[in-house]
């Protein structure tokens, strides 16, 4: 004790100002990486790893882990039965761009990859479910065409369409792969999908006239399906992005027809944002008539789209200054209303569709009620809501009102189930890297970013104290 006292009376101002620096700067650097773990992560680093090894070495109860990410194509379900579902959900996008013609081009001209390896690898699944079936293996190019999918190298997934094409000249997923991959045009994957159209017939027809009615029949022919209503659909998108908009509402409407039970594509999705394009809103109408239903499940697309057409009737003569005074009338509460039923459902689209955030390449895949959901819906609908005047100023006026009705989003919800507390995770993993992830509702601040940030402030001020009156901050270290 001595020693420590005789050590401590033989030091100068210039260490103590040396070590309260040093610990300014320590806490600063630790402060600023907790920072950006928050802002990349969602969580505390500190505490993460507080969490996940240190409360189990002193006896504590490690927390279980988070629901799993799940994929599923299937969207057919009840509402009534969303309680049993997961949590987060990964749906196909319903309007998905082209690898080749939309997504490539991106990357070739910023340099930045706009799809994430997650993303990528739920569509090679979707391709091996819907293109592939247990006969491919008595047709050589289709043999070829089940590796392919399952390709990483994408010059390696084109180099196998050519050698089925080689193979077989009428093989159906092969031209899909090369319009999706190879062709750098809409034009050019057009022109490949009619091939893939053409021979995709064919053999729907020989599958459906087979007498037999094993199991592997069934499988062929649920897989000849899956493949010819891909292909028409393509098509239409294509007939979309190239101008010619009622031919692709009119193929829309054909495919739902003769296909009624396939729902879960969502076509209907791709037929609102055609015949919105075309302002036939008495169309727009009867199609969410339709799909808008109770027993249906929602998406940003349906409930969005009912509130633009409710916000149409009153948003050119809406003045939030006339309605304080007079109050709202019935058509401008019922436009409120179904604003705020549309941000209950994704509160993270209003901040798109007002450009109070930057929209980045929609992904192929999207997490209902998420940001993900959000992007690809503002992708295709900010046209249509700059097109109405006034729809977006009313939007503008009413839509943080919502926040007001579900102080609580994650407990409990007012006309939908609680928001999903997985969605930031699931976002991350479907969004690129260089996109701001949304995050509903905000979190507080970790208690590890305002307890460094203090320390830091805190050894600052003392390294100030000491630089400016060495002497006395000397006795007062001594006297503590």
């Amino acid at each position: 004790l001595l020693t420590v006292t005789v050590f401590l009376s033989t030091l100068t101002p210039k260490f103590y100002f040396a070590l309260t620096v040093t610990s300014s700067f320590i806490s600063g650097l630790i402060f600023v990486f907790e920072w950006w773990h928050f802002r990349k992560y969602g969580t505390s680093f500190i505490e993460q790893v507080s969490v996940s090894h240190l409360r189990p070495l002193i006896g504590g109860v490690e927390s279980s882990p988070p629901a799993p990410v799940v994929f599923s194509a299937n969207s057919g379900e009840h509402e009534t039965n969303r309680q049993n579902m997961p949590e987060c959900k990964v749906w196909r996008n319903p309007l998905n761009l082209f690898r080749g013609a939309e997504y490539s081009r991106y990357m070739w001209v910023t340099g930045k990859e706009p799809l994430t390896y997650y993303d990528m690898n739920l569509s090679a699944q979707d391709h091996q479910n819907f293109f592939t079936c247990d006969t491919d293996a008595l047709r050589p190019s289709d043999t070829v065409m089940q590796k392919a999918w399952r390709e990483r190298n994408p010059q390696a997934r084109i180099k196998a369409a050519y050698q089925a094409l080689e193979l077989n000249n009428d093989c159906a997923t092969a031209y899909v792969l090369l319009a999706e991959e190879e062709a750098t045009t809409i034009v050019d994957a057009e022109k490949y999908f009619k091939q893939a159209l053409k021979a995709g017939e064919t053999i729907y027809r020989k599958s459906q006239n087979c007498l037999s009615q094993s199991p592997q029949h069934e499988a062929q022919l649920r897989r000849d399906t899956n493949v010819l209503v891909y292909v028409k659909r393509r098509l239409a998108m294509c007939a979309r992005k190239l101008g010619r908009i009622r031919e692709a509402v009119k193929m829309m409407r054909d495919l739902m027809k003769e296909f009624p039970l396939l729902s879960m594509l969502n076509i209907h999705e791709n037929l609102l944002e055609a015949l919105l394009e075309l302002q036939a809103y008495a169309d727009v109408q009867a199609v969410l008539a339709k799909y808008d239903d109770i027993s249906l499940p929602k998406s940003a697309a349906i409930c969005y789209t009912a509130a633009l057409l409710k916000a149409r009737a009153v948003s050119e003569r809406f003045s939030p200054e006339t309605a304080s005074k007079r109050g709202l009338s019935t058509a401008e509460i019922n436009a409120v209303e179904a604003i705020h039923r549309a941000v209950e459902f994704n509160p993270h689209v209003p901040k798109y569709l007002l450009e109070m955030k930057s929209l980045v390449l929609p992904p192929e895949h999207i997490l209902k009620r998420g940001d993900s959901e959000a992007v690809a819906y503002a992708f295709f609908h900010l046209q249509h809501w700059k097109r109405i005047e006034g729809a977006l100023n009313l939007l503008h006026c009413t839509w943080e009102g919502t926040f007001r009705m579900i102080p609580y989003p994650l407990e409990k919800g007012h006309l939908f189930y609680p928001y999903p507390s997985c969605t930031e995770t699931a976002d991350r993993e479907l969004l690129p890297t260089f996109h701001e992830v949304s995050v509903y509702p905000q979190k507080e601040l970790p208690f590890f970013i305002h307890f460094t940030a203090g320390l830091c402030s805190f050894s600052a001020m003392l390294a100030l104290l000491t630089h400016q009156f060495p002497e006395l901050m000397v006795v007062f270290a001594k006297a503590v």
